[in-house]
């Protein structure tokens, strides 16, 4: 069965969503940070944790992760930082 949707690995970083991890208070200056990307294909790409096997066994029902998904978390000040960035539907 095909998907309904498949990441594109050659989409290109168009700009950021919402402030950086130093402007959130989410860097201690170091290059690993918490981000969020738009891409000019206009899918989102996530910097975070990966929590998959923390996560992985305690899904909510109806929530699954396929084989090539990693759950990711980032904090929650990133993403209110991109809301102004982020369409309505």
């Amino acid at each position: 069965m095909a998907r309904m949707w498949e990441a594109d690995p050659s989409a290109l970083f168009v700009r950021r969503l919402g402030k950086s991890a130093a402007e959130t208070g989410n860097s201690d200056g170091r290059e690993e940070c918490p981000d969020i990307w738009q891409l000019d294909n206009g899918d989102v790409a996530v910097i975070g944790r990966d929590l998959t096997d923390a996560y992985g066994p305690r899904l909510p029902v109806g929530v699954a992760l396929g084989p090539d998904e990693r759950l990711i978390v980032i904090p929650g000040t990133m993403l209110s930082a991109a809301k102004a960035d982020i369409p309505d539907a």
